[in-house]
Order: C-alpha cells, then sequence, then structure tokens
C-alpha cells in the first residue's frame, strides 16, 4: 500500500506528544488545547439599486460606504452584478446602478430575479425611477413597477430590508416638465411604501429630494457633482445605519416560512364594458412541498380587483393586489398547482385585460 509522507510523519508525531505530557505533568504544567477561533458571521450583503445616479459612476456609494465604515459598520459588502466605476477613493464599488435604465423596463422584462440570484442581497437601497420621469411614464405605472420588484425580491428573501428613495430633484434643459413630474412621483412614494411594507420585510421611504439643488449639486441638472454626492450619502447613512443596528435575518425563512419556488400564471376569462374575470394560476416549481403561496397581481390598464374566490383579497391604494392561500388550497405538492379567480372593474380605456403576476410560497416547518 501506498504510503504518503505526510501520513508517515503524523504516525511518529503521535508518541513524541505523549512522551513530552508524560515529562510536563511532575512539574504542574500540562498541554492547552489549541483554541479555535469562531468562525465570522457572514457580511450583511447591500445592494444599490437604480439607474446612472445609483452607477455610472455614483460616487455616493463611495462616500456612504466610506462613512459606514468609519462609524464601526466593518462587516459589510455592497453587492451587484456591475464593478466598480472609479471615484477617486478606496470603497466597496459593486452595484446594481445601470445608466440608462427604466425601472418599469426592468420589471416588465424580469431582469432582476437574475441580478438577485447572483448577489444575494439582504438590504436592498433603491434610487429608481428617474428616466421613467423623463420619459413622462405615470406615476401608477412606475409605483407598479416598485411593487412587482419588491415582490421578486421577497420571493427571493421574504426578510428583505428595502430602502427607497424619494428621488432628487431633476430640472434638465431638454425637460421643462421634468422637474415637476418628480414632484409629483414622490409625493405618491410614502403611500405606496406604507401599503407595501411588512413586519418582516419592512421598507423605507428615504427623503432624497429636500434640500438637493440641481443648481449646486448636479452639474447637469440630473447627476450629482461631489456635493450631490455628498448629500445622497447624508440622507442615506442614517436610514441604512438603522436597518444595520436593527439587525438583518440572513437566513431566508423562518419556522413554516421557508422559501420556496413557485410560478403564477394569468388568464382572462371573460370580459365586458368596464370589468373582466381573470384567473391565475399557482404551479409549486420546487422540488419540495409547499405549504402555501401569496400571488402579487398589477392589473394593466388602470383596472382594480374588486373580489377573489379560492383566496384572501387584500387591495393596496395604487391597485395592487395580494391574494394569499385558501385554508384548502395552500398546501402543493411538487409539480401541482391551485388556482383562484377574481372580477376586475377597468376603465372603458382599459384596452385586452392583462395583468402582471409573481408568486411567493413556503414550505412545512422542518
Amino acid at each position: 500500500m501506498h504510503r504518503t509522507r505526510r501520513s508517515s510523519s503524523r504516525l511518529r508525531l503521535v508518541p513524541l506528544l505523549g512522551l513530552l505530557a508524560a515529562l510536563l505533568l511532575p512539574l504542574g504544567l500540562t498541554l492547552a488545547p489549541h483554541a479555535t477561533a469562531a468562525p465570522a458571521a457572514d457580511p450583511v450583503r447591500v445592494m444599490p439599486l437604480g439607474d446612472s445616479i445609483t452607477g455610472s459612476p455614483g460616487c455616493w456609494r463611495a462616500v456612504l460606504w466610506n462613512r459606514l465604515v468609519d462609524s464601526g459598520y466593518k462587516n459589510l459588502d455592497f453587492v451587484g452584478t456591475l464593478p466598480p466605476q472609479g471615484c477617486g477613493q478606496a470603497h466597496d464599488g459593486d452595484n446594481e446602478g445601470h445608466g440608462g435604465e427604466l425601472v418599469t423596463n426592468v420589471a416588465d422584462q424580469n431582469l432582476l430575479p437574475g441580478r438577485l440570484a447572483a448577489t444575494r442581497p439582504d438590504i436592498v437601497v433603491m434610487h429608481f425611477g428617474t428616466n421613467d420621469v423623463w420619459s413622462s411614464i405615470a406615476p401608477d405605472r412606475i409605483l407598479a413597477a416598485y411593487t412587482k420588484l419588491v415582490a421578486q425580491m421577497r420571493a427571493f428573501n421574504p426578510d428583505m430590508r428595502i430602502l427607497v428613495a424619494q428621488l432628487i430633484p431633476m430640472n434638465p434643459s431638454s425637460c421643462a416638465a421634468c422637474a415637476q413630474r418628480v414632484v409629483d412621483f414622490n409625493a405618491r412614494i410614502p403611500d405606496w411604501a406604507r401599503a407595501t411594507g411588512t413586519d418582516r420585510s419592512p421598507v423605507t421611504v428615504v427623503d432624497q429630494w429636500t434640500g438637493f439643488s440641481t443648481a449646486t449639486d448636479t452639474y447637469d441638472g440630473v447627476h450629482p457633482n461631489a456635493s450631490g454626492d455628498a448629500k445622497i450619502a447624508a440622507r442615506w447613512f442614517p436610514a441604512l445605519a438603522a436597518v444595520l443596528d436593527a439587525g438583518v435575518p440572513q437566513d431566508p425563512g423562518g419556522p413554516g416560512e421557508n422559501p420556496a419556488a413557485c410560478t403564477a400564471r394569468f388568464r382572462a376569462v371573460s370580459s365586458w364594458q368596464g370589468g373582466y374575470q381573470g384567473e391565475v394560476t399557482v404551479t409549486n416549481t420546487s422540488a419540495t412541498a409547499v405549504s402555501g403561496w401569496t400571488v402579487t397581481v398589477v392589473p394593466a390598464g388602470g383596472a382594480r380587483l374588486g373580489q377573489a374566490w379560492n383566496g384572501s383579497l387584500t387591495t393596496a391604494a395604487d391597485g395592487t393586489a395580494t391574494v394569499t392561500n385558501a385554508a384548502w388550497n395552500g398546501a402543493l405538492a411538487p409539480g401541482a398547482s391551485a388556482a383562484f379567480g377574481f372580477v376586475a372593474t377597468a376603465p372603458a380605456t382599459a384596452g385586452t385585460p392583462a395583468a402582471t403576476v409573481t408568486c411567493t410560497a413556503k414550505t412545512p416547518a422542518a
């Protein structure tokens, strides 16, 4: 049998240790066991999410990072699929600030789940929607995109902590109406957050608008300069520090609420002037049993869900609906499906019935 040199030397070491212990015992000395360091806690993973104000290069992230570290928050990891982009000071520059992106496109194209899977954040810091406002997209549609992104965050991590900014002011020379559009959109965010936040996954609104000047804090009426970066970081800092001080669960799921995978599919059963009947099918796509599910329904065209069956319905102020399983249809074996129906009212101009649906599920307690 082949014996390696390493195994042979280990065998010779054992009697030597025994002999040394025997020599030390009469002197009242013993060999102390080697101390083993406790495993270090995983760093808290923070995703800065947004457009070019967050990236390209988004130097407020550098200012925020260094203020956090200087204040004693050492066990942090800023995460994102985009690499650092300069800023002239050492910092953790990973981020999810894609220049030119619209939050409505990210939601419509389901771009966020892949980014979440690649980076596994515990906290999302989001300043997103500037390009949507510039493009004159209605606040209802932007907030519906926010709601879908939050649902996707919670599908990935039910304990996600979410910080959402009221956007910094905007006054580009090519968009005279943009300044007021930002004001109008920001006014809607607090009510949306109150309707969307939960005890387990709170949504915190951070006012980035007040005290920010497009004349002195941007270089083009939109993107922050060094003064603007300092102001943005100063607003994020206390909100993020409060979340870190409160503690962030890093193992998604808890007793009876471990995350599982599911999908939701919408279809219009019938429609009429001013409304339609819809149906959503929920399918367990994981390899384990599901003990319950929740579906978020964002109806298109200003429609509103009025009643539902085979599920429990709650509706937010912006029209986003949440349907949780009934007592008899929450348990799903791998590959099994359940369905619920609803009736929606819709404006005469709404067009063909449509809705964006996302699903989260839980597995039985171990």
